[in-house]
């Protein structure tokens, strides 16, 4: 039966993609000699929080999801990032595949607020795999489940991840508002003969006393 050993040899955004997604670079190694036919790979990806240092500036921007920094012993715990599944060809020895990881910018979902928080450094990821394995041996055709207990650490740089940002939102962020809202800030916007909702948000906060710029 086939035995396999999962690396993550890097990551960098996928310029093609029509959302900000990333490419992580997974070396699959199997290692008894068995010829692997296909993988139907899944991955389940989470953020280990509690296993990098944080700048002042960075606690005071992660407080929102966190806590305050006297709590974070307790409350540092993983994230979700995502869940994705990968077809991974034939190959004998080792194979070197692309898994896509699509990314949100929702300042409003956890991960979206932890990364932008961050200012530098590295986010600490662990990949969780599953799936299928679909080999051919000497006594026929086989099919069994990735073991539960496969799974890798990767320090994804921040560089990386703003890099992808900036590929599809450059020096933006993305807010979700109710329709309410959004209609309020629309006739706002119209009455004080404004020319964008940044112009207007930018209009409010300073009649708070808060410089937007």
């Amino acid at each position: 039966m086939p035995e396999l050993v999962f690396d993550c040899l890097g990551a960098q955004p996928d310029r093609y993609a029509v959302g900000p997604t990333l490419l992580f670079r997974l070396r699959i190694a199997e290692t008894t000699g068995a010829k692997v036919t296909a993988i139907a790979l899944r991955c389940q990806l989470r953020i280990e929080p509690a296993r990098r240092r944080y700048t002042p500036a960075e606690e005071g921007a992660l407080e929102d999801l966190f806590g305050h920094p006297s709590r974070w012993g307790d409350t540092l715990k993983p994230l979700q990032l995502t869940y994705v599944t990968q077809m991974v060809p034939g190959f004998s020895g080792s194979v070197e595949v692309d898994l896509p990881v699509p990314c949100s910018y929702d300042l409003e979902v956890a991960t979206g607020k932890y990364f932008a928080g961050l200012e530098e450094g590295n986010v600490p990821l662990l990949l969780l795999f599953s799936g299928t394995v679909f080999s051919k041996g000497d006594t026929g055709f086989s099919v069994q489940q990735v073991p539960w207990d496969k799974e890798e650490r990767y320090p994804l740089p921040v560089a990386v991840w703003r890099e992808m940002m900036d590929l599809h939102f450059p020096g933006s962020g993305w807010l979700r508002l109710p329709t309410d809202t959004l209609d309020a800030l629309g006739r706002f916007k119209s009455r004080h003969t404004l020319l964008s909702f940044d112009d207007a948000v930018q209009r409010l906060l300073k009649e708070v006393g808060e410089d937007g710029g």
